[in-house]
């Protein structure tokens, strides 16, 4: 699995820092989260292609998180998609999608579905789960997390030892189904070992630090958690409904995460203070590393 950063910043854009949108590669599929201004053009110094996205997965409708979605929609259907793409979003989706299509003379002829969400199950697969939780921020702000799912080790021995040869019949018991063998039914509960847990990625959008956020993340092997602010400027993380270096690291300390990694940084600070900001965080999680646009994480 991957998570490819297209833009690390905040509010205002930068040299350095593209304004919100994290892609995910991985069980098949190419996942968007946030689209930002500017989100396709960094897509192409990038491997991801924008025609191979399935789902985007909005947090809240700030403009720095879903103004690239226009001209994304648009850029899809000149280069002639015709796959459909699902947008999904908080309460308010329906007016973003009325804005799209009557901006300009837009030209969107694939099918486009958007699905206004609240917390709870968004999408459920053989391969895994997607959630979403609303945490706080000063507008509606969806968290989301990806766990994938994994089937329980394969008792290869025992299922041997119960006759069952090596062959089509072992994928069968491994995917749940029940076998005959010399008319004897084989029961995957008898050749399978305990469910294993799968990698849980997490992603906050905007938020304060909270607790449920604290739970959402529960167990995540990597948290991806906005940093807008230092720790010295919590009056104005407070403010702005933000968390700072030191509110990311209590919730990737809390929830018992693997690793954290640092987004949505003001470019108030310049990349010097980003090294700050990062030590701050690590000196309470210390797994703990900032993103940078157009960086790759290789997640196992």
């Amino acid at each position: 699995m991957e998570i490819i950063f297209l833009g690390t910043s905040s509010a205002v854009h930068s040299k350095e820092r593209n304004q919100a949108s994290i892609a995910f590669k991985g069980m098949g599929e190419v996942f968007l989260f946030d689209c930002g201004e500017g989100t396709q053009r960094q897509m192409l110094s990038t491997l991801v292609s924008p025609m191979k996205i399935s789902k985007i997965f909005i947090t809240h409708y700030h403009g720095d998180h879903i103004l690239g979605l226009p001209g994304l929609l648009q850029s899809l259907g000149l280069h002639g998609r015709e796959e459909k793409l699902t947008i999904y979003g908080p309460r308010g989706l329906e007016k973003v999608k009325n804005a799209i299509y009557n901006f300009g003379y837009s030209k969107i002829e694939f099918p486009v579905e958007f699905i206004e969400i609240d917390s709870g199950i968004v999408e459920e697969t053989e391969e895994y789960v997607i959630k979403s939780q609303m945490v706080r921020h000063n507008v509606p702000n969806l968290a989301y997390s990806i766990e994938e799912k994994k089937r329980p080790r394969f008792l290869r021995e025992k299922a041997i030892e119960l006759g069952v040869p090596e062959g089509p019949l072992f994928g069968k018991l491994h995917r749940g189904e029940e076998v005959e063998v010399d008319g004897k039914i084989i029961k995957p509960e008898q050749v399978l070992g305990d469910p294993r847990k799968g990698i849980k990625i997490t992603y906050s959008g905007d938020s304060r630090p909270c607790e449920e956020m604290i739970e959402f993340a529960k167990d995540s092997t990597v948290l991806i958690h906005e940093s807008t602010f230092s720790k010295e400027d919590n009056e104005n993380a407070e403010a702005h409904a933000h968390s700072t270096s030191v509110d990311a690291a209590y919730i990737a300390k809390q929830s018992n995460s693997k690793r954290l990694i640092l987004t949505h940084l003001s470019t108030r600070y310049g990349e010097n203070y980003t090294k700050i900001i990062l030590n701050e965080a690590k000196e309470i999680f210390e797994n703990t590393e900032l993103a940078h646009d157009l960086e790759t994480f290789e997640i196992r």
